[in-house]
């Protein structure tokens, strides 16, 4: 999901995040020419347990 043309948000519900998810979103930024991402994973008992910045 794209918000206002600059962020991309990568939904998730995994128990962890793994190499290859932080992976997947430096490659969708590359490849819309953003800069930032947030990598969101709803499987965490606090939601902001589950958030991870990603900047390229």
């Amino acid at each position: 999901m794209i918000i206002e043309d600059s962020l991309l948000l990568e939904l998730k519900s995994v128990d962890t995040f793994s190499g290859v998810h932080l992976a997947q979103v430096i490659t969708y930024l590359r490849l819309l020419g953003l800069k930032r991402g947030l990598l969101l994973n709803f499987n965490t008992r606090l939601l902001k347990e589950g958030i991870k910045r990603v900047s390229i």
